[in-house]
This record gives structure tokens, sequence and C-alpha cells, in this order.
């Protein structure tokens, strides 16, 4: 698999096959990959919480708001749902700087998901206190952003678009998910 194909691959993935387990091991190893990624004065401020555990995943699901886009299409249905999670936490004892490191580490753990056949979904929007208080944890961590794991149950597709063209991402007839991208040279000012 190329890098570009990782990239292309890293894409946000809503159902899974929720009876195929992820072991902690394979957690640890994604989180890795966000540890040894870039982060703002070397600070290491960010955190992780781990879960491959069923109850505790079915408790961390209504945390997580799914799928603005697609409405009540873009929640997974029982059996669809992630089998492992990664909640990516900001240490209130380390001051973070730029406010950037949450998202390179996320998308390390994507491209790590990717390459070994697992997909993901980042998720910025959360109920963050009910989430602390589901996972017991401390008011000294602040929840920034989330990760949902599991083997991808949908096929997902960049479609290129023009400039002004709609932006959101959709679902067709055959529930194949499209995710609406701008063209290089629309991105590209110098082109």
């Amino acid at each position: 698999m190329t890098f570009k194909d990782m990239v292309r691959g890293s894409r946000s993935y809503r159902r899974f096959y929720e009876n195929d387990l992820i072991a902690r091991d394979t957690l640890l190893t994604l989180v890795d990959y966000a540890r040894l990624s870039a982060c703002g004065a070397n600070v290491q401020a960010l955190k992780y919480f781990i879960s491959c555990d069923k109850s505790l995943n079915e408790k961390i699901f209504p945390a997580l708001l799914w799928g603005m886009y697609l409405k009540e299409q873009g929640t997974p249905s029982p059996g669809e749902r992630p089998s492992g999670y990664i909640i990516l936490l900001q240490d209130k004892d380390y001051k973070m700087y730029g406010g950037i490191d949450h998202g390179i580490a996320a998308h390390a753990i994507l491209l790590g998901a990717t390459e070994i056949g697992l997909g993901g979904c980042m998720f910025l929007n959360i109920k963050r206190e009910q989430l602390l208080e589901t996972l017991g944890l401390p008011g000294t961590y602040e929840i920034l952003l989330a990760v949902a794991l599991g083997r991808p149950k949908e096929k997902v597709v960049i479609d290129e678009i023009d400039p002004g063209d709609d932006i959101k991402y959709w679902r067709d007839n055959n529930q194949v998910h499209h995710v609406p991208k701008r063209k290089l040279k629309d991105v590209v000012i110098n082109f």
C-alpha cells in the first residue's frame, strides 16, 4: 500500500463489524504512533484512554455525536458500532502549544489503523462531561478528541468537486459513503 493509498483509506468510517474485536495491544500500538508524532514544543501534553471492552464501549458510544450531515443515517446501528476507542486527553498540568497536537496524533492513529485493515472516525463533537464521568477521569484531564475504531463495514470513496459544489458527505442508494474533496488545482493558490 502506498502512502497516498493509506491517506485515501484513512477516511471517516461510521459502520463497522462490531464483533471483530480489536486487541488491547493493537490499540497500544496505535497510541504509540501518536506518541511518536510531532507535538508543539515537545511538551507531550496528550494522554490517551483506550477501550476494547464491549461493556465500556457501550457506555462510550452515546457520548459521541455521529455523522451530522447524514442525520439518523450517520449513527451506526447495533452490530455496526466500533469495537475500540482511543480518547485523546490533555493533561492540564502541561501547557499545550498551538492546539493542533491532538489532530496530528489522531491522524497518526488513523494511518496506522488503515495499514492493518482497520478504519476509524475522529470526533470533536462529544458530550465531554458525560464522557469524563463515564470514564471516571478526574478534572485534571480535558477531552480533546475521540477516535472510534473497527473493521469497516462500508465503502468510502472520494469525489473530486469543483469550487462552489457542496462539500457535505453523503451515502448513495447502495450505501456507499461519498466524501467530496476539492481538486488539487483548487487548493494550491499558485498552481
